[in-house]
């Protein structure tokens, strides 16, 4: 039977390099980790590993048990930290991946309540623009994933938190200010700034442009938003932002929104976390607050 020991010397052995310094890590003697080992091999009639001079080269088999044991045992490590909380009558950290990357100004909305509910609870928000927001929830890395994009799959819940509009953002010197909405080829004279996503993500494209055929003239990527808005605003360019978003700056900055299409892109921001999580007390009352701020 595979147990949790096995798991963690193959691990070090990998991190290590070798028998002696694993054996050292994990306070074992070396003739002790190697016992173990051979007993597992001999259990299910497999060799994990072979000798090469000081070194180990681990067989077939024994590459993927480390496989396994690198998604597993952070896993594993996961459930300790959340019980030791428990134990201590607290909970450590509820850790958020962030797909939304304009949805900082919400999530802050959020986060205060649930911070002076929790006084036990910390917050550690996650957010890369390449972030693999699903590997990270299933993998334990983070307990809630903020998407405006779900993915179905098992295992996996959404909820929706809010509805928002997704409108083009544009210079009040920029002749389509006027327009009560645009269409796709009035984008095609226009530099367009979005942030560093892959076209597939980017629902300007892919409900907006590409199903029109159309492009515009140039399309730039841009990390920050307070650095969008002012290229924005100084007539550089355009760029999609949640309405709620942009009309928060349109007070200080020369900028218009406008309707992308006469009907307009709609989403909704989703909260996503594993099934079996579904009546933690954490989770749960944190999507009560985030329902209750929406924008």
């Amino acid at each position: 039977m595979i147990e949790r020991i096995h798991l963690t010397i193959l691990r070090e052995i990998d991190r290590r390099g070798s028998l002696t310094a694993a054996a050292e890590s994990l306070n074992l003697t070396q003739s002790a980790l190697s016992h173990t080992i051979k007993k597992l091999e001999a259990l299910k009639g497999v060799s994990l590993w072979q000798k090469d001079g000081r070194k180990i080269r681990l067989t077939e088999a024994g590459e993927y048990l480390l496989s396994q044991a690198s998604r597993v045992l952070p896993q594993l490590e996961r459930i300790d930290e959340v019980l030791d909380q428990f134990a201590k009558s607290e909970r450590g950290s509820l850790h958020i991946g962030m797909e939304c990357h304009p949805c900082y100004q919400w999530l802050l909305k959020v986060v205060e309540p649930f911070l002076q509910q929790y006084n036990g609870i910390d917050i550690d928000v996650k957010q890369r623009f390449q972030f693999g927001g699903m590997a990270a929830l299933f993998n334990h890395d983070i307990d809630i994933l903020i998407t405006p994009d779900p993915i179905l799959k098992d295992g996996i819940a959404f909820e929706k938190v809010f509805p928002y509009e997704q409108v083009l953002l544009v210079s009040n010197a920029n002749p389509l200010a006027q327009k009560a909405f645009v269409e796709a080829a009035d984008l095609s004279d226009q530099i367009l700034f979005t942030y560093p996503v892959e076209i597939t993500r980017l629902d300007v494209f892919q409900q907006f442009l590409l199903p029109a055929q159309c492009r515009p003239k140039k399309h730039k990527t841009l990390e920050d938003t307070e650095i969008i808005l002012q290229m924005v605003a100084n007539n550089r360019g355009i760029a999609t932002l949640p309405k709620w978003l942009a009309q928060a700056h349109q007070k200080t900055l020369p900028i218009s929104t406008v309707r992308l299409g006469k009907e307009g892109i709609h989403k909704n921001i989703h909260v996503g976390y594993r099934v079996p999580d579904k009546d933690d007390i954490y989770i749960r009352d944190f999507i009560k607050l985030a329902l209750g701020q929406a924008l």
